[in-house]
Parts: structure tokens; sequence; C-alpha cells
């Protein structure tokens, strides 16, 4: 039989080629699943791997697509390695939506184009404020961060619902639950006339840099990785795990309200219900995908935008669901998870060892072998 036995040292093979192997996995299951919906396989593939990289127009929409999850996912890589599981990055994009939104209502046609750093500014300032309620909740009474953060991103929704059904619905709207469109000033700068690509993915690669400066070649992201990983180890050696917490759960909030307030400011223009597309929850993929390094974060959020833009794509050329993509997103997650388990753990044969013969358990006795013993019983008193 099969049985999983841990290895003596993690696979060094293992811990780099799973997300590749993982990738293919993912490419082979979906082609069954295109197979099974009765279309064909290579065409739906070519929709999700080949048609977002071939004109301009479409490198610029799969770097807005981009965006979001390269910041969010860089967040969420330095919270995950200080052992910090901040799952409601969801809310926190959404909070920082809500603040950046505010600052860009307050903008006019005659403001200048510089409050677009106010918005940045208030968006991750909204994510940060939201998260700390989690790292609160965690340092004062160990509540599982996980639990809190995930229950808070249904409260950011019902924030963002009544604010865009209620008090910042656009009186010309004809009662459509948004706001107003951001004046012209409040639209974060385009990277390229004629795409939609603007500065916020040279600010994600930035951030990138300065995510691997911090974690690869600075004392603060040891320390920090220590501190999550080792509480005790880390007030041995004089550091504060209290700090990890809540530089893990401020920064992972505050880049993903970054996130946000890009999102509203960039592409969208306005605020509306539907602010976010999963980008919070689907970053949480690109984290693990990407092993927790901005390098790989990069890559991963590439790939994963792919996933956004094919869904897209089936969905007007092939008349599939769009829930094609969490289809897909979840079968990499499950892949990735699988082929991770080999990291530290190995498949061998083990022979079952042959069981032993055991005596058969006594019946109840034979009316001959009842009446043969009450005859020697008699026969033993004389």
């Amino acid at each position: 039989m099969l049985e999983l036995r841990p290895r003596g040292t993690p696979s060094r093979f293992f811990a780099y080629a799973s997300p590749l192997i993982a990738i293919a996995l993912t490419l082979a299951l979906c082609a069954l699943l295109f197979s099974a919906l009765g279309r064909d396989p290579v065409r739906g593939l070519s929709l999700f791997f080949v048609e977002p990289f071939r004109s301009v127009r479409a490198l610029g929409e799969l770097a807005i697509k981009a965006t979001p999850l390269l910041v969010i996912g860089l967040g969420l890589a330095l919270s995950f390695r200080a052992n910090v599981w901040n799952i409601g990055a969801e809310g926190q994009f959404i909070l920082g939506a809500i603040c950046g939104g505010r600052v860009a209502l307050m903008a006019t046609a005659e403001s200048s184009s510089l409050i677009v750093i106010p918005i940045l500014l208030a968006g991750a300032a909204g994510g940060m404020a939201w998260a700390s309620l989690t790292a609160c909740l965690r340092d004062r009474f160990g509540t599982s961060e996980i639990l809190v953060s995930l229950m808070l991103v249904y409260v950011a929704e019902q924030a963002l619902s009544y604010l865009v059904f209620g008090p910042w619905r656009d009186p010309a709207g004809h009662n459509f639950p948004q706001t107003s469109l951001f004046a012209d000033p409040a639209s974060v700068p385009r990277l390229v006339s004629g795409s939609r690509a603007n500065i916020g993915l040279l600010l994600g690669l930035g951030l990138a840099a300065a995510f691997w400066v911090l974690l690869r070649r600075s004392y603060a992201g040891y320390r920090l990785e220590v501190g999550g990983l080792s509480p005790a180890a880390a007030r041995y050696a004089g550091f504060s795990a209290r700090a990890s917490i809540w530089i893990a759960c401020l920064t992972s909030g505050g880049m993903a309200g970054l996130a946000g307030a890009l999102e509203v400011a960039g592409p969208m223009g306005q605020l509306t219900p539907h602010v976010s597309m999963g980008y919070g929850f689907a970053a949480i993929i690109v984290a693990f995908v990407g092993r927790l390094s901005p390098i790989g974060v990069v890559l991963a959020s590439l790939l994963m935008s792919t996933f956004y833009i094919g869904g897209e794509l089936a969905q007007s050329r092939m008349g599939l669901p769009k829930s094609l993509t969490l289809v897909f997103q979840g079968v990499l997650l499950f892949a990735l998870l699988a082929c991770d388990t080999f990291i530290d753990g190995r498949l061998r044969w083990v022979r079952r060892p042959a069981r032993p013969i055991e005596p058969a358990a006594p019946g109840p006795p034979h009316a001959d072998d009842e009446a043969s013993l009450v005859a020697g019983d008699e026969r033993g008193r004389y």
C-alpha cells in the first residue's frame, strides 16, 4: 500500500518545482473541464493564456487586473511570513476604496492632479484602520485573526452598500446605486495613451523591490519573521512578538487599502457596490503561488490576472459562465497544496504484514461431548 511518510529534510526540488507542477496540473484539469462542457479545450486554453498577450490593449487590461493582485499579494506575503493569517484583505480593499473614494468625491475640475496622492494615502489609511481591529483583538484577547478578519469582510461590504445606496448615491444617476463620476484630476495617471494601464503598475513593481529588500536584506524583516514564527525565541532575543502582529496586520491592511484606492481612482472612476472582483481572496492564492516571495508574487499576479481576462473572453466568445474564473483559481490552489505536500513528505510502497492465524473461538459443547464429560466425572467419583 502507499503511505505518505515524512522526509528527513525538505525537498529542494519540490520547494521550487511545486508551483510549476501545480500550473501544469491546472492546465490539464481545465482542459478536461472544457471537454466535459462540450467546448474545444485548445481554444479555451488559448483564450486564457494566449489572447491576453496578443495586443497592446490586451496587455493594458492585463496590467489593470495584475496591479491590485500584486499590491495586495505583497502585503499578504509579509503577513504570512510573520505567521499572521490575515484572510480579510477583501474587506480592507473595500475600506480603502471607500476612504479613497471619499477624497476623490471632494475633487473638482479645478483641483490639482496632485490630489491623487491624498486619495492613495486615504485608501492605505482606511485599510490599515480596518486591519487594526483584527490586530487589536489578536493582541489583547488572543482571538483568531482568521475568523475576525474574514467576518469583517461582510461588515465592509454592508458599509459600502449603505453608502452607495444612501448618502453618497449620485442624484443624477437614475437611481442606480453608484456615486457620481470622479473629476478628471482625481484619476490615476495612465502609463500610455490609448491604454487603461496606469501608474499603479509601476507603484506595485516599486513596492515589490522595497519588500524584497525588507525581507531579504534588512534586520527589521528578520525580526518580523522571527517574532511571528517563534514568539518565545523572539522574546529571548529581545524582539517583540506583539510588534510583529501589529506590523504584519497594518502593512497587509495598508497594501490592500492602497489597492482599493488605485482601483476606484483608476479604471472604475466611481464607487459602486461591486468595487472588488474578489481580488482580496485571489491575492491569497497569489501569495502562496509566489512562495511568499516578492519576485514570485509579481509572476503569480500576472498568472492570476490571465484567469480574469480569460474568464471574460470565455464568457463572451464561448458562452461559458463567468464563474469559470473562480473554478480555475480553486483548481490552482488545490493543485498547489497537493504538490506542497511532497516538500516535507514522500510516498512509499509499504507491504502489509501478514496477519497471524488466530485460534478459532470455542463454540458451544456438542451433546455427545457433554455426555462423555458427565460420564468421566461419575467415574472420577469412584
